[in-house]
């Protein structure tokens, strides 16, 4: 097998294709850049230590069905394609709020560079972590600082209970504020749905509380997504139109249509551009991709 950092190699413009499930974020990559796949596989999991190390071309399905054998979660979505093209885009599960959000999940990152090398930051554990936050910096980035070799992530117990609820007369905003513990709170402008998870004991409480703000009736589950994921403050979310599904606590929206590019302080932007030109001098990592 062709170790994954050869694949790489040192010159010439490449990607990593997965399930291709969020193939057009941040814009289409450069016509004829090399595609290549990213290795697939459990390197190891530790369910006494809820921590996982798997390879970036695993599919999240399949990780998924192995930490559900042993009682346990993570904060990867579960909408299809590979664990590396989610750390790529750095999308949240839509149970966020219940999951943990996935920057703060990815404990330690092993990615390709555009010199061919392999860069390792973070550690297996929080505590061995020290220096520079590598996997902060991988996770969103699109793939153009270094393309995601294996990553190792921190996994949570799957709640004993797990019930969906909905209303159409209460203030979505408002359970944020009335609710203890939510694991998800989605509102598609009419309606609003709120996943309570944990002992059979706290969602019974959880649900006593949701009663004080509104009518709620026991559903299947959440709302279809539409394809394309955009970013929202509290503020914009209020003023949101159109359809939409928006999840609160998170700021992120779900569209049918892409989010046109933001105009960014130039000093944003400067940033980007220092660290772009720090991790890839050529430009050769994903062209004509871009996180803002």
């Amino acid at each position: 097998m062709i170790d994954f950092a050869e694949l790489v190699g040192e010159h010439g413009a490449v990607t990593v294709v997965g399930g291709r499930t969020r193939w057009q974020a941040g814009g289409e990559v450069a016509s004829g850049t090399r595609e290549i796949t990213a290795p697939s596989g459990v390197i190891s999991y530790d369910p006494a230590e809820m921590t996982v190390a798997v390879k970036a071309g695993t599919t999240t399905a399949e990780l998924a069905s192995i930490l559900a054998d042993h009682g346990q979660r993570c904060a990867l979505p579960e909408r299809g394609g590979s664990v590396g093209g989610a750390i790529a885009v750095g999308e949240h599960h839509l149970e966020a709020l219940g999951r943990g959000r996935l920057h703060t999940s990815v404990l330690a990152v092993a990615y390709v560079s555009a010199e061919g090398k392999v860069i390792r930051g973070g550690g297996p554990t929080v505590k061995n972590v020290s220096g520079f936050d590598l996997p902060r910096l991988i996770v969103g980035s699109l793939g153009t600082l270094g393309l995601v070799d294996e990553v190792t992530l921190r996994t949570n117990p799957s709640p004993s209970a797990s019930e969906w609820f909905e209303s159409g007369d209460a203030d979505p905003f408002e359970v944020m504020n009335t609710v203890l513990r939510p694991s998800a709170i989605l509102w598609n402008g009419a309606t609003t749905r709120v996943l309570l998870e944990g002992h059979g004991v706290d969602v019974v409480e959880m649900q006593r509380q949701l009663a004080t703000i509104g009518t709620w009736e026991a559903i299947d589950g959440p709302f279809e997504l539409p394809p394309h994921r955009w970013s929202r403050t509290t503020r914009e979310l209020r003023d949101e139109h159109g359809a939409f599904v928006a999840s609160l606590g998170v700021g992120t929206v779900w569209r049918h249509d892409p989010q046109p590019p933001r105009t960014l302080e130039p000093g944003i932007v400067e940033l980007s551009r220092r660290i772009k030109t720090q991790f890839d001098p050529t430009g050769r990592l994903n062209p004509g991709r871009s996180v803002y």
